[in-house]
């Protein structure tokens, strides 16, 4: 790492198979594996499962998480999502209207979309979407939620009885991957950087 001179915003799509953070004790694929010098201090902002893809926000700035994440504004983040088997209009029913999650002390938390549809040309919205696995039935979700904890949308899926084969960030309020490829970071300046993720 270079060493940081100011506050300093990237934007990453990480592939699938990295967690997002540059130091563990095992043997993982890192944020600090890819072909990018980031500057001292830069860390993740929120995560994005290992096997998960997309859209992750990186800075040095370590005011962002609470700004993000404590603030009384919601920000939406959408997600490209590839499940096993055939969604149907009912089951895309049930997402829409909330799925009850169990959480870590036994609590029920109903999980509900801000939105959910069927996407026909996956490929349109996420240019690297073609996936061996699309010979055997399936169905493209394009999901968007407020929050993406407990693993969300994973576990949305599973409840209406369909596997989650690749979940895929494309969006968080108006930041998007775009036509980023997997493992490119590209740089964002301060003010345009808090200027997206407005809810507008």
């Amino acid at each position: 790492m270079v060493p940081a001179h100011s506050k300093r915003y990237f934007l990453l799509n990480k592939p699938a198979g990295m967690v997002s953070q540059f130091i563990s004790s095992h043997d993982v694929t890192l944020l600090g594996d890819l072909d990018f010098d980031f500057p001292d201090g830069t860390h993740a902002i929120g995560r994005l499962d290992r096997d998960s893809e997309g859209l992750l926000l990186l800075t040095t700035d370590k005011t962002v998480t609470r700004k993000l994440f404590l603030s009384p504004q919601p920000h939406t983040r959408t997600y490209l999502v590839l499940v096993q088997n055939i969604v149907t209009a009912q089951t895309l029913k049930k997402l829409r209207e909330g799925i009850p999650l169990t959480i870590k002390n036994g609590k029920t938390y109903i999980a509900k979309p801000v939105s959910s549809e069927i996407i026909n040309e996956p490929g349109k919205l996420y240019p690297h979407a073609a996936d061996p696995r699309e010979i055997y039935p399936h169905s493209w979700l394009l999901i968007t939620l407020t929050e993406g904890k407990f693993h969300q949308v994973r576990k949305m899926v599973l409840a209406v009885k369909h596997r989650c084969l690749r979940l895929i960030r494309l969006r968080i309020s108006n930041i998007e991957l775009g036509n980023m490829k997997p493992g490119e970071v590209k740089e964002i300046q301060e003010n345009l950087f808090y200027d997206l993720l407005k809810e507008h």
